[in-house]
């Protein structure tokens, strides 16, 4: 070592060291060689789906889990909705084309992603905008308890909208660890009237205990409502068979319904009749056409509907889905799960530490490695074809959709993981600058 080089950069270079080794070791090591991922996909029997995606040539897409690949289903449906549904047809396609029911009969489509029988999965608004009915129908069905549950770790849209929901409805908003949350139920739950927690924690990708919280909050008397907007598509729900009360999902992830396309509600058929939301609109009325003065809410899963859906993404949703129906949930989770051991395994090769919990039955369908440039290691990988995101502070984000995935990107993805950080290429000054979409 020089005179002048200082402990922490010997360091840092000890450390730039064991990262190359391990990166050498991390391709030529038979459980994560480029072979042995050919070898996986030549019997993965979800490969051919892969075809079904627009994907770029040079690219290892794995930012999934904030917006899927284009479906190659999607654009001619596009393209007819625009010319011919609306170009031609103009407003008699809400009758002759079914615009009218696009809400219920994509919602019944999405039903079986989540484990749910039909009628009770309505799609159409966003994500907030659910959340935020559901949350206050939740309060409202239980008008004599003052706390909503949520987490402190939840994602940031459904933390604003929990203390919204609880200032309309006089509640207390109580932030409660999702690991906490049924011993917390248990010993003091009498007084909470919904427990709001997100599937999947979006930074580390840590399942939480769904059946166990949400059999908590019941014993208690509680509703709980799930966000699976990071689990959709990608992790078998089972909404009926664990009597889950509400579940709000997006589907621009996993399910790659496109930009800003609509968002879901689930309520069990139990609930229907109570439903009391704060946004009532037209479209959820039991006779919109009457013209009504005073709102009277519809039968069943309508009266979750608001306004005028967004037709042009619900319906390039619609086409988006049919991949699902082929594939099926439980093939979509076993791939994925193959996916994210070998991306640990050459994470762990790499010397990285990795986020994500190993056990299967606490993962999501991606994988979270730390690093304290994580900002800079990322635009440094997405300069190099593979493409994921980061969440602060030192969180590096790669989601998998099996669907597209394969094994091989894999392989690739750790590799150029690899040689970025042995070769310092994120020290570069051009990846000091963030985009503002990270």
């Amino acid at each position: 070592m020089l005179p002048h080089t200082s402990r922490e950069e010997a360091r840092e270079e000890a450390r730039g060291q064991a990262r190359e080794q391990a990166g050498n070791d991390a391709r030529e090591a038979p459980g994560t060689s480029r072979d042995y991922a050919a070898s996986l996909d030549a019997r993965d029997p979800l490969a051919g789906f892969r075809d079904r995606f627009r994907l770029p040539p040079g690219v290892v897409y794995l930012d999934g889990n904030s917006l899927g690949a284009l479906p190659d289903d999607v654009p001619a449906v596009v393209d007819d909705v625009v010319h011919r549904q609306w170009g031609t047809d103009l407003i008699r396609s809400w009758n002759t084309h079914d615009w009218w029911n696009a809400p219920t009969r994509v919602g019944d489509a999405i039903a079986p992603l989540i484990g749910a029988a039909p009628g009770q999965v309505v799609c159409g608004d966003s994500t907030s905008v659910h959340l935020f009915n559901a949350l206050v129908a939740a309060l409202r069905a239980r008008s004599g308890r003052g706390v909503l549950l949520a987490d402190p770790d939840t994602f940031p849209t459904d933390a604003y909208l929990a203390d919204s929901a609880a200032r309309l409805c006089g509640a207390e908003v109580r932030r409660v660890p999702a690991a906490e949350a049924a011993e917390v139920l248990r010993a003091e739950g009498t007084g909470v009237a919904v427990a709001a927690y997100n599937h999947v924690d979006y930074r580390t990708g840590e399942l939480r205990d769904v059946a166990g919280i949400t059999a908590a909050a019941h014993d208690t008397g509680a509703l709980v409502l799930w966000d699976v907007c990071h689990t959709v598509g990608a992790v078998p729900v089972d909404a009926d068979a664990l009597d889950l009360d509400f579940v709000v999902g997006c589907t621009y992830k996993y399910l790659s319904g496109g930009p800003g396309s609509p968002a879901f509600l689930y309520i069990a058929r139990r609930l229907h009749a109570g439903f009391d939301p704060a946004l009532t609109g037209w479209h959820g009325h039991a006779d919109p056409f009457a013209m009504e003065p005073a709102y009277r809410p519809a039968d069943g899963i309508a009266r979750a509907r608001i306004g005028t859906p967004p037709l042009l993404s619900m319906l390039a949703l619609e086409a988006a889905l049919g991949v699902f129906g082929e594939a099926g949930i439980a093939a979509v989770r076993a791939k994925s799960l193959a996916l994210t051991d070998l991306f640990i395994t050459c994470a762990d090769e790499l010397g990285l530490e990795v986020a994500t919990p190993r056990p299967h039955a606490r993962r999501g369908s991606q994988v979270a490695v730390r690093h304290p440039e994580a900002h800079a290691v990322m635009a440094a990988l997405v300069d190099r074809g593979v493409i994921g995101d980061v969440r602060p502070p030192d969180i590096l984000r790669f989601g998998f959709n099996a669907l597209y995935v394969s094994f091989a990107d894999v392989v690739a993805a750790a590799e150029a993981l690899g040689d970025v950080l042995a070769s310092g290429a994120h020290r570069d000054p051009k990846y000091t600058v963030r985009n503002t979409v990270t």
